[in-house]
């Protein structure tokens, strides 16, 4: 058996097929962006997905939605926003008459999601939503059925669907390299500072399952290309601190799909988890760790005839997010169904709501 360190630039054209991406010919195509109104200014938006749209050739920030006008107005003159796309969430239905507009980048607390959604598509815009994609599974739906009925995109950013190691990873489990999968294992968690919104169930919906814990669950569907038929799940609370007096600390759930397959999962508010997955299979294995980080996702392979580690070819971030505001820009463009659309954020809802059922707990 050999090691040996791949250089995955030799894997690009799978990893574009099974991502849904249009080929490398056609990405170099001279296409107008797509203008993105950003709403809500926080972490992700500001240290992320903003990022990644000056670095993209498709995608643009043309107008921003804020509650606090002077942050907005500083990141406006970041971005080359005109004062007349500055918008507050009292106005926000206003983008409607905005023709600059195509789509919303919403990056709003859980529970805010589903409202922010349904009104872009009411004011006739696309839409690209942070993942959970709501906090319960009727949102989730009204969602869907908006985005339908307005004839508007709706995507959910399941970042990693995207990430070409991740994409890998499937391809390798889809074609057999790893023989019949027996079992997964994967975990994401981090402890949290005490005063985090994600603290409160009425914006989070959850604890970490609905945060990083979805990493995992949305991972182990990908990778099988399967729903589980059966899933099980606990809590617990270990730090008596006064952090988790309205979200559980610790989620680990087990999940059976129709093939047979085993997956465990942990996911916590209370210790650094890695973000890992790894696939067991009757001829050999392969684990990602980092898999759910925004740079420097790697993979490790062992399969009947070799073994390799193989290093993600994207940079630093926010690759992954220009990736992801790209592919967004690409299905608006073509006229084209986004993979990681509502009905996939729907499923992961209604997976997240069995486990807290078994758990005793219920979703928001």
């Amino acid at each position: 058996m050999t090691s040996t360190r791949r250089d995955f630039s030799r894997f690009l054209g799978a990893s574009i097929a099974l991502s849904g991406f249009p080929s490398p010919a056609f990405q170099t195509q001279e296409e107008r962006k797509v203008r993105y109104c950003i709403v809500g200014l926080g972490r992700i938006s500001l240290g992320h997905f903003m990022p990644a749209c000056k670095m993209s050739q498709r995608s643009q920030v043309i107008a921003l939605v804020s509650g606090h006008r002077d942050k907005a107005e500083k990141t406006a003159t970041e971005y080359n926003v005109p004062a007349k796309n500055i918008y507050s969430y009292q106005n926000y239905d206003e983008i409607g008459d905005n023709k600059d507009i195509d789509a919303v980048y919403i990056a709003l607390p859980n529970s805010m999601h589903a409202e922010y959604t349904i009104r872009a598509a009411n004011a006739g815009k696309h839409v690209l939503c942070e993942k959970p994609m709501a906090t319960t599974v009727r949102d989730a739906q009204n969602m869907i059925g908006a985005c339908r009925a307005a004839n508007k995109k709706l995507m959910i950013a399941y970042r990693c669907q995207y990430e070409p190691t991740n994409v890998h990873a499937i391809q390798l489990v889809r074609d057999g390299k790893l023989g019949k999968v027996q079992a997964i294992e994967s975990a994401n968690g981090f402890n949290i500072k005490a005063g985090e919104w994600r603290l409160d169930k009425k914006l989070a919906g959850g604890g970490p399952l609905m945060d990083v814990g979805i990493y995992s669950l949305n991972a182990c569907r990908y990778l099988t290309g399967e729903d589980p038929e059966h899933l099980e799940g606990y809590t617990s609370i270990i730090d008596d601190d006064g952090r988790f007096t309205s979200v559980e600390e610790n989620v680990s759930w087990t999940m059976k799909f129709p093939s047979g397959i085993v997956a465990s999962c942990n996911t916590t508010y209370g210790a650094d988890m890695s973000g890992f997955y790894r696939v067991h299979g009757s001829q050999g294995t392969l684990e990602l760790e980092p898999a759910f980080s925004y740079e420097g996702i790697q993979m490790k392979a062992k399969l009947q005839n070799e073994s390799f580690i193989e290093d993600s070819e994207q940079g630093k971030d926010p690759s992954q997010f220009v990736t992801e505001a790209d592919y967004m820009a690409g299905c608006i463009l073509d006229n084209k169904e986004p993979k990681t659309n509502g009905e996939e954020g729907l499923k992961d809802m209604k997976f997240m709501e069995q486990i807290y059922k078994s758990a005793g707990i219920k979703m928001s």
